[in-house]
């Protein structure tokens, strides 16, 4: 039986998500370091800030100083993998785009991303289709009706989904999405709130609907082995994001998933793990958090 005083599964609430919240407080929090020492800059990350990432934000960057000192530590190595992340999904997509056959952009769990923003010229009026829970895309859709100067020339289609009990290839098929087309997927910060079936159900979808050479761009989430202090620290805080209804429900091994992505017709083209993509983006020596790691796969 669920505790009342917790709040409810994501996926059974009316609430939108509180980890797209913390990804887009991440994000606006790093627009306060010199451009030089940034890992993503995204300068509509504080235009979806919600009145109590705002209230945090503020003491955040009083005590910057404090706050820069405790990222460098390896326990708080999420902060920058989930910079990180973005950057590798960032780069992944300008590579699509450059190509004049990719046709559409798909974005998985769109959250409080802003790539159809930031990418509008790269883009050159090609389609983006942003996928996510009814709460969260309807937010996210009032937020920028808003604000028409601001985020102005797009073409956006919001699709509306649950992940765990609606068809991917019906809802984009409702939206117009070329199928067949050539096709760059964003699936960020998604697979591991998920079940297996639901994971390997979106890859078979994706592989229907996008067209040969198109390029997912994802992460993963892994249970790593081990006892002892920093081990503990990991376990809690996946119970604590089980505590706030978005718990982590599936993974796969960094050795394992070249075949897991096979089963579903997808070649990985590239695999980072933790070290390796700090080393890649990271900035102010902050280390990424090990039981994570980014990939993008052709089809």
């Amino acid at each position: 039986m669920r505790n009342p005083l917790l709040p409810p599964d994501l996926h059974t609430t009316e609430r939108p998500s509180s980890t797209a919240q913390w990804t887009a407080l991440g994000r606006a929090l790093e627009l306060e370091r010199p451009p030089g020492e940034r890992i993503v800059t995204d300068e509509y990350a504080p235009v979806f800030l919600s009145p109590s990432s705002r209230a945090l934000l503020a003491p955040l960057r009083v005590g910057r100083p404090l706050v820069q000192l405790a990222e460098r530590h390896p326990l708080a190595g999420i902060s920058a993998f989930g910079l990180c992340r973005h950057r590798f999904i960032d780069e992944h997509l300008s590579a699509a785009l450059a190509d004049p056959e990719t046709e559409q952009v798909l974005i998985l769990g769109a959250g409080y991303d802003s790539r159809a923003y930031r990418f509008a010229d790269e883009l050159e009026g090609r389609p983006v289709y942003e996928v996510d829970l009814p709460p969260l895309s309807r937010r996210k859709a009032e937020i920028v009706a808003a604000q028409p100067a601001r985020f102005a020339g797009n073409r956006i289609n919001r699709v509306e989904i649950d992940f765990r009990t609606d068809s991917l290839a019906e809802r984009l098929g409702e939206s117009r999405f070329a199928i067949g087309a050539r096709t760059f997927v964003a699936w960020e910060g998604v697979s591991m709130y998920l079940s297996h079936p639901a994971v390997a159900d979106t890859l078979d979808t994706l592989g229907e609907v996008c067209g040969p050479g198109s390029t997912l761009a994802m992460d993963f989430w892994h249970r790593l082995p081990g006892v002892g202090p920093r081990a503990a620290v990991r376990r809690l805080g996946a119970r604590a994001i089980a505590l706030i209804g978005e718990p982590v429900t599936f993974g796969v091994a960094p050795a394992d998933v070249a075949g897991f992505l096979d089963v579903h017709g997808f070649a990985v083209v590239d695999l980072v793990r933790s070290r390796e993509l700090a080393a890649r983006y990271s900035t102010g020596g902050r280390p990424c958090e090990e039981s994570v790691y980014v990939l993008a796969a052709r089809l």
